[in-house]
């Protein structure tokens, strides 16, 4: 890793960082990298081709391979706690879940009888509640999705019960909710608002709200403003450390925002992922390729990954 791949706005970085390895390019081809998943158990990485309508695969030694030919436009991916994918798509505006034997399973689709938008990024907590985004990204245009108009006419953040499969929504005042993760313990919910992309003056920061045990958020307020361009996915490290996408790369903030430094990326970011053995691989989903860096701290476990 060459000193100007990266820039270090606070001595902490430093730690966070592995100066002697290799920025590697890992695929290309792509027409918009999104969503990027690792499988521990299988050990491979697999990620989302939005507009091509396909998701990809690359496994360590094999390179690179079609993992769903037809994704239904999908986008944010993660796994549940038994390890079974859970995926955004666009194009059937849906959450679904991949069982073990192939079978799709609806998560959700609808809320109130009406359709969602094009669900974008998902998580799961340790309960077992699913989490997503639902900004207008997939409707707006032929290119991530099908034209349409909104039937719900706001773009929402919405939790899914583990005990009944309730789609409830838990925020309904971001301009375009995109990525988001849980701190460690699970207290907080950090999530993105790239409003503008398409609003003029329109937000791009990352909110955080506090947590209950139930589910219920409380407190939100503005976590980080992200420049230059929005952010979009993010993933939190075992020190609740928050790595965002932005239009330069990565940027890395601590858990009272303190911007910690940047790892500069040849294309715009969309979206990233922890993984390999040790969790300590950053898989990067950049415009039209996929990239790695082994980092010096853990990506904070899931739970397909409690290693």
């Amino acid at each position: 890793m060459q000193p100007n791949e990266y820039e270090v706005h606070d001595a902490r970085f430093r730690a966070l960082l592995q100066p002697n390895a290799q920025f590697e390019k890992l695929a290309g081809g792509c027409m918009w990298a999104e969503g990027p998943v690792w499988f521990p158990a299988a050990e491979f990485l697999a990620w989302s081709d939005i507009p091509n309508n396909r998701m990809l695969r690359w496994v360590p030694g094999a390179g690179v391979g079609v993992f769903r030919a037809c994704s239904n436009f999908s986008n944010g991916n993660t796994l549940d706690r038994e390890g079974r994918l859970v995926t955004c798509e666009h194009g059937t505006r849906r959450v679904t879940r991949t069982e073990h034997d192939g079978r799709i399973t609806v998560i959700a689709d609808r809320y109130e009888g009406k359709r969602l938008n094009s669900p974008n990024d998902v998580i799961v907590r340790s309960d077992g509640s699913i989490w997503f985004t639902d900004p207008d990204y997939g409707i707006l245009s032929d290119y991530e999705g099908y034209r349409a108009p909104s039937e719900i006419g706001n773009c929402n953040v919405y939790r899914v019960s583990p005990d009944n499969g309730a789609v409830t929504p838990v925020a309904d005042d971001f301009a375009k909710p995109n990525g988001l993760a849980f701190s460690p313990d699970e207290t907080r919910l950090y999530v993105a608002d790239s409003g503008s992309s398409h609003i003029e003056g329109g937000p791009h920061h990352i909110r955080v709200f506090d947590v209950d045990a139930h589910g219920t958020l409380r407190n939100g307020r503005v976590f980080v403003d992200v420049a230059p361009g929005v952010p979009d996915g993010m993933r939190v490290d075992e020190h609740g450390n928050v790595w965002t996408s932005a239009e330069d790369g990565i940027h890395c903030y601590a858990p009272d925002g303190t911007l910690l430094g940047k790892i500069f990326v040849p294309e715009t970011v969309a979206n990233l992922v922890f993984g390999g053995p040790n969790r300590n691989r950053l898989f990067i989903a950049a415009s039209t390729s996929l990239y790695s860096l082994y980092v010096g701290v853990r990506g904070a476990a899931t739970y397909g990954d409690r290693s």
